[in-house]
């Protein structure tokens, strides 16, 4: 399977889980060119992986990271965040 199986759609941003137990989960995400997965918080830390693609993730702390293929990013809990496509991108999001 490849992780852009779980994308059925062609929705500007799409996210399925793919995995999940007690303590962790995790989440394949698509965003397209120029998607926006809007702002939001998560409660506990994550990381976001790019597995194909390129986005811009953001934060409210002023942290702006481009994340390529094989990139990832560790996202701090309570921690407002936003992510742009900025070409078709699969991405998977660790918690």
């Amino acid at each position: 399977m490849n992780v852009k199986d779980f994308h059925t759609d062609s929705r500007e941003v799409s996210a399925k889980p793919i995995a999940k137990n007690l303590k962790s989960n995790a989440t394949a995400i698509q965003i397209l060119k120029n998607g926006l997965l809007k702002e939001h918080v998560t409660r506990s830390a994550a990381v976001l992986i790019c597995v194909l693609g390129e986005v811009i993730y953001e934060d409210e702390g002023g942290n702006k990271v481009q994340l390529k293929p094989g990139d990832l990013y560790e996202i701090a809990p309570m921690v407002k965040h936003w992510v742009k496509g900025v070409i078709d991108s699969q991405l998977i999001l660790i918690r």
